[in-house]
């Protein structure tokens, strides 16, 4: 199997992934939201992770992990996700993935 079959399998796995996101997490849904609100006060979505024990910074910034991927799945496009998971940047404009340091 070829790097192209491969990067447009794990292609699609992500956009797969990613629109089970959107469908667990309707817009129009409440109970989804209301999770998603809960979610965001728990993952401390907007709040420092910052903790004086080192163990509870750990846990917390665990629970920050979640609530990113979670959000990442729900905002970005399938192009975007599978460029950040690939370390690439995505520009919408051109459609195009690059590496930042080329």
């Amino acid at each position: 199997m070829g790097i192209a079959e491969l990067a447009g399998r794990a292609f699609d796995l992500l956009r797969r992934r990613r629109l089970a996101y959107v469908l667990t997490f309707k817009k129009d849904n409440y109970a989804a939201q209301e999770v998603l609100i809960d979610l965001a006060k728990f993952c401390r979505a907007n709040a420092s992770t910052f903790h004086q024990d080192a163990r509870m910074h750990a846990v917390i910034e665990g629970r920050r992990e979640v609530w990113l991927r979670i959000s990442h799945h729900l905002n970005l496009s399938s192009e975007q996700l599978f460029a950040l998971y690939n370390g690439n940047h995505f520009s919408g404009e051109t459609r195009k993935l690059s590496n930042e340091g080329e």
